[in-house]
């Protein structure tokens, strides 16, 4: 793994991280587009990595489900991409509950929702 992947790893766990402590949206929804678009993940190896950040308690079952398709499939998930993504999450979600809490709510409401739109038309659209 090179020191940019690395780098986009920790950008990607550091975005994912302040938007789920501002507007409380799940990492998943930053981090499997991301993996997929940034990183070229199969779908089974972002989705399978989200759920790793996740795991214990409430991703366990998803995550050895997404494991095993992605070894079986011959594109496994990376435990050091997890630890990664993980400690830049850790970090933007510390640093996001900061910004949330000085935001006005409805302009909080008004960014989770054009970020929403923003993604979703991504994924529809301009998809590879």
């Amino acid at each position: 793994m090179n020191i940019q992947t690395v780098l986009i790893l920790i950008i990607i766990g550091v975005a994912a991280g302040m938007l789920g402590g501002m507007i409380g949206i799940g990492g998943g929804i930053v981090i499997v587009p991301a993996l997929m678009y940034l990183l070229h993940f199969t779908q089974f190896q972002a989705q399978g990595t989200s759920l790793g950040l996740l795991m214990f308690p409430v991703g366990i079952f998803g995550f050895l489900t997404y494991y095993n398709k992605a070894k079986l499939t011959g594109a496994p998930i990376d435990f050091k991409v997890i630890g990664l993504i993980a400690l830049g999450f850790i970090v933007g979600s510390y640093f996001g509950s900061k910004i949330a809490i000085s935001v006005d709510k409805s302009m909080l409401k008004n960014i989770f929702a054009i970020f929403l739109i923003i993604l979703a038309a991504k994924m529809l659209f301009y998809d590879k």
